[in-house]
């Protein structure tokens, strides 16, 4: 696709003449967007399936326990992802790691492989695990229960916006594993419903994106009542100089690993659309009657937006639902669920969706407002082309 005359597929989308907007990427008005536009295209580069770069180990030779193994051939994993293959080693030996690693890279199972071990091994093992959102803490706990399938290994969620009294009830029950945000931790600390003293591991999974939306005191807090012996996994997608105190005060003597793939949205096809703000909300909706955009995620700013839009598609006989902080817990938990299972073909989110949206088979997300900056757009599109599928992205420009 030229970059003077966006001319390739997704050109006849447009209606030209009809106030609908036209893909190119002509530089005109960008003067209120701090981020340069022509950086919203880009060819999607050729695939490298990550299941053919060369590993070093089989499963078998982490010496995990038999029934574990079991679950993790029957979940149908052939062989270790390049984190997986250097972190669990590692950890199985009990060492800190700092984990840089992208999202679909397989660095949840990279440590919750060896914490299950450990846990077969020595029932009083306690962890904690810790996200930055609900959404990202309820998957963990999902592919942690996915391994421990008729395994008396348990676990339990700490998160806002669900009930506290089950969690309460849940956690007194005394599990191995807590996974949760840190507001919510916090709050079950206090309540001395969660012993931190007790705790042999923690983990830390997404520490940019805690950094990003403020939890630097809140983990700080948490860690600094776990004890001194306790092992430390740390992983981010990204290191920046606001996470070395972390990794100095945190860590102990870390193993440093970096599975870092050529671009988070390598897979995707990125292009503008070229549209005003009076008729975007009709785009969207041609768009929408396409047969190519089967599984679409639609970025709104805020959540008065979101609603209108996904009121506005069901009302055009579309499947679609809205996604944004304002929900609670069990309907956030129902949304994504459908969409999930496919019963919602249309989501529509604030950036709430950006972070811990593990969905494999969204085709499109479209910018239907530009993010604030392009971080945020990286993991906005990063939800699509994922597992070696090819995605596209389209950013609503004016």
């Amino acid at each position: 696709m030229s970059r003077n005359n966006c001319r390739g597929r997704f050109n006849r989308y447009s209606k030209q003449g009809q106030g609908q907007g036209r893909y190119n990427n002509k530089r005109r008005g960008f003067g209120k967007k701090s981020i340069d536009t022509s950086l919203y295209i880009k060819k999607a580069e050729e695939f490298v399936n990550i299941e053919d770069i060369e590993t070093v180990n089989s499963f078998r030779d982490f010496n995990l326990c038999p029934e574990l193994l079991a679950n993790v051939k029957a979940k149908g994993y052939l062989k270790p992802t390049q984190i997986q293959d250097q972190a669990i080693p590692h950890i199985i030996n009990n060492r800190d790691v700092l984990g840089l690693a992208d999202t679909g890279t397989g660095k949840t199972a990279a440590f919750a492989l060896p914490i299950i071990n450990k846990i077969l091994n020595n029932q009083n093992e306690r962890i904690i695990v810790i996200a930055p959102t609900r959404e990202l803490a309820q998957q963990i706990e999902q592919e942690f229960n996915s391994f421990t399938s008729r395994l008396r290994v348990f676990s339990a969620l700490a998160i806002g916006g669900a009930y506290l009294r089950e969690q309460i009830n849940k956690i007194r029950r005394g599990p191995h594993i807590i996974i949760g945000t840190p507001g919510r931790i916090i709050d079950l600390g206090k309540r001395n419903v969660i012993n931190f003293r007790g705790l042999n591991t923690v983990v830390l999974d997404e520490v940019d994106r805690m950094l990003d939306m403020g939890f630097i005191n809140d983990i700080k807090s948490i860690v600094d009542q776990t004890p001194n012996t306790r092992q430390t996994l740390f992983f981010s997608a990204t290191i920046d100089r606001r996470l070395e105190p972390l990794i100095d005060t945190f860590l102990n003597n870390p193993v440093k690993i970096s599975i870092k793939t050529a671009n988070a949205s390598s897979h995707v096809e990125q292009d503008i659309v070229r549209v005003t703000r009076y008729a975007k909300e009709q785009k969207l909706h041609d768009l929408m009657g396409l047969a190519s955009f089967k599984k679409v995620l639609v970025f709104g700013s805020t959540r008065r937006i979101v609603e209108k839009l996904s009121r506005s598609l069901v009302q055009d006989g579309f499947r679609a639902q809205g996604l944004h902080g304002g929900k609670q817990q069990n309907q956030r938990q129902r949304i994504m669920r459908d969409f999930r299972e496919n019963r919602t073909r249309i989501l529509v989110a604030t950036d709430v969706a950006s972070r811990g949206l593990d969905v494999t088979d969204i085709t499109h997300v479209i910018n239907y407002d530009e993010p604030n900056n392009y971080e945020e757009y990286i993991h906005r599109i990063g939800r699509t082309g994922r597992v070696n599928n090819k995605g596209y992205a389209l950013t609503f420009v004016e």
